[in-house]
């Protein structure tokens, strides 16, 4: 039987747990990244086929070249490796008439507006939020929602392109900047509050992992000043985890539509009044190390999971889970001014993994006992931000999604 044959896309250096699972498990492996990332370590014994383009965002030269490629190559699945070819990846398969989530149903993943719109809708609670159009209705919101706001791109990854306006003037000189651009943006009203994140993988429209986790500052926060992020998985039996694994399910498979894959799921629990909000998701694994934290401590790798159903469903297979350890994580990652930093003083037993990622300091932790790992993060940061910590400009939100 011939093999099968996997396209990946990804504009970031990442994604490398999954193309050798991919492999191991028999298929043929194609790369297709961005000319800046040849150079980047690929695990090239994983490619059976290396291939660059000059910009991933300029969609229809993407579709030429692939549908060039497909003349000799008989391609039967598309992933993407990062949130920004997430859509491109669905028109892909729609081109193709290839398996897997099409533009519609991925837009409930990836544009911020449409989650929650479907969200609320589904009585979910939501920040009070306007879509950027329509002057009229954009004054009556700022008139009747208090600042301060933010003011998101719709379809960026993360923090990326977030800016928080104090008052109405800072938003329409904001907009002016824009011009045509506005649209792609909403404006939400801030809620001060503790975030948190679950990470989670379903099949056949069943969530059957899901891990709940509570970053210590925002990741705005981090993203726009810099410092220490940081997370670390909550009590399995606490009432936040419980009701988190509850509602992040009613949230991806009941409202958005999620039937295979993973996810990464982000709510905050208001300082207000206690209230848990969603605020967003993507189809995809959570960065940051993210994955490396959750292999450490429960032995489930986002990564290498999602892989094994991808293939599992092409072969019309079963998929089963691993068997989950009950340990606990925790994930410190700082910018480094240093561009190796040195991490040999960070030797607590429960340190289980460091990076060695140039420029950035980053430490993981595995413990059975979720309290020492509260501590030791709250030690290790103040620790990282004296050894360590520096900061950078905030990329500019450039990668929208659309062509070009």
């Amino acid at each position: 039987m011939k093999p099968l044959t996997v396209l990946f896309l990804s504009s970031s250096f990442k994604g490398d747990v999954l193309l050798r699972t991919v492999k191991e498990l028999g298929c043929r492996v194609i790369l297709l990244t961005e000319e800046a990332l040849q150079n980047e370590p690929w695990p090239r014994e994983a490619i059976d086929q290396f291939m660059t383009t000059p910009d991933l965002r300029r969609y229809q030269d993407v579709i030429n070249t692939v549908t060039y490629m497909c003349r000799g190559w008989e391609i039967n699945h598309i992933l993407p490796l990062d949130e920004f070819e997430v859509e491109l990846v669905a028109m892909l398969r729609e081109h193709l008439r290839l398996p897997g989530m099409g533009v519609t149903a991925i837009r409930n993943f990836r544009d911020k507006l449409v989650m929650r719109e479907k969200a609320q809708n589904a009585g979910i609670h939501v920040p009070e939020f306007t879509q950027v159009l329509n002057y009229d209705r954009l004054r009556q919101y700022m008139d009747t929602v208090p600042a301060p706001w933010v003011l998101k791109p719709r379809t960026e990854a993360g923090s990326m392109g977030i800016s928080k306006p104090e008052n109405s003037e800072q938003v329409w000189r904001t907009l002016d900047q824009l011009g045509d651009r506005q649209s792609y943006y909403l404006l939400e009203r801030f809620v001060p509050g503790d975030v948190y994140h679950v990470d989670s993988l379903t099949v056949n429209r069943r969530v059957v992992f899901a891990s709940v986790q509570k970053y210590g500052k925002p990741p705005l926060q981090v993203y726009s000043g810099g410092g220490v992020f940081s997370s670390r998985i909550l009590p399995r039996e606490s009432l936040e985890s419980r009701e988190l694994v509850r509602l992040n399910e009613k949230v991806i498979v009941d409202t958005l539509g999620m039937t295979n894959g993973v996810t990464h799921a982000e709510f905050i629990r208001a300082h207000e009044n206690g209230e848990f909000y969603f605020l967003e998701v993507a189809a995809r694994v959570g960065g940051a190390f993210i994955a490396d934290m959750l292999e450490q401590a429960t032995g489930f790798n986002p990564w290498r999971e999602w892989g094994r159903l991808e293939v599992a469903m092409l072969r019309n297979e079963a998929y089963e889970p691993p068997q989950i350890r009950d340990e606990y994580g925790g994930l410190l990652v700082t910018l480094a001014r240093q561009a190796v930093p040195d991490l040999s003083a960070y030797n607590a037993p429960e340190v289980a993994w460091k990076a060695d990622k140039p420029h950035h300091a980053v430490v993981v932790l595995r413990s059975p006992d979720a309290g020492r790992i509260e501590a030791l993060l709250n030690e290790y940061t103040e620790r990282f931000v004296a050894d360590f910590s520096t900061s950078a400009p905030p990329m500019d939100a450039s990668r929208t999604g659309q062509s070009g």
